[in-house]
Order: C-alpha cells, then structure tokens, then sequence
C-alpha cells in the first residue's frame, strides 16, 4: 500500500524541536514498536491525532505539527486476510493490555507483529486508532522507517522554522 497526503502528530512541547526523531517511542516501546526500536506516530487527521494524545485525564499543553509523506510498503491492517495471513487478529490489535505483556514478557504480542513487518520490508503500519472516542474511520499510520527520499519519504512542514525559535 502507498499512502501520500498530510499526517500529523501531537508532540509534547519538551520534545516539539525533534518532531523526526522517534525517540521516545524507541526508549519505551510501543502498542506497534519494541523497546530500542524507534517509531513515530501519526495520524490521517488532525482529530485523530488529538484523541491519540489526550487518551488519559484531561487536554495537556501539546504542539501540533503535519508532515507530508510518500510512503510505500505500507501493512494496511484493515484487511482481515492479510492479518490472518501475519498471524494477527483485530482482538490483538486492540487490546488494552499490551503494555501488561511487555512487562511480563518482554515484548507484547502487537510489538512481536511489527517486529516481523519490519522484517518482511514493511516501513509502516496503517491502523485504525483505538483511543477513546474514535470510530473506525479515525486511522493511525506507524511508521518505522523514515527519511526524507523514497520509499519512506516524510517532511516537516514548517515553512516559517517556527519549531527552531
């Protein structure tokens, strides 16, 4: 799958001037990304990006940045078949427990799926987001590989430099 257009994330203000780096998401893993593996999450819409960061208490202060992304070999988990196919479900894929088994075991069952995506070529995961209040139509793209060519190219849009002030 390709996908070309606008995505966007919500960032943490202490981490807004490396809107590229993926490095949280590489220090503490995540529902799609194994410890020491880094990652950025993103979303199709800007709706979505804000549940996907406010999913626990009350709107923290955030910064909002979009990029513009060609990005190929996409796993688009909304086929059932090609799960089946990687030996996942949807049940999996949602559930809230993930961070449970990462604790128990190491690694959870969604972060061994990706591992093996990332394996088979894959530069990212296109899935629906399960953060409270989103319907099947709110979607998140996890990317795993990046830079700013193809296959996997993705590029801040700041015109103005204002993340650099």
């Amino acid at each position: 799958m390709l996908y070309r257009g606008a995505l966007y994330r919500v960032l943490n203000p202490n981490y807004a001037r490396e809107p590229l780096s993926g490095r949280g998401a590489e220090l503490y893993g995540g529902r799609f990304n194994p410890n020491g593996v880094a990652a950025l999450y993103s979303s199709l819409s800007v709706v979505t990006a804000l549940r996907e960061a406010n999913q626990v208490g009350s709107l923290q202060p955030t910064t909002l940045v979009a990029y513009d992304a060609h990005i190929e070999d996409i796993f688009d988990s909304r086929d059932e078949d090609a799960l089946k196919a990687e030996g996942m479900n949807p049940a999996v894929l949602s559930d809230t427990t993930w961070r449970e088994q990462m604790n128990v075991s190491g690694e959870a069952m969604t972060q061994t799926f990706a591992r093996r995506l990332m394996a088979n070529g894959f530069n990212a995961l296109l899935v629906k987001s399960f953060a409270p209040g989103a319907t099947d139509n709110d979607l998140n793209l996890v990317l795993w590989r990046w830079s700013d060519r193809a296959p996997s190219r993705l590029t801040l849009i700041d015109d103005e430099n204002r993340l650099s002030r």
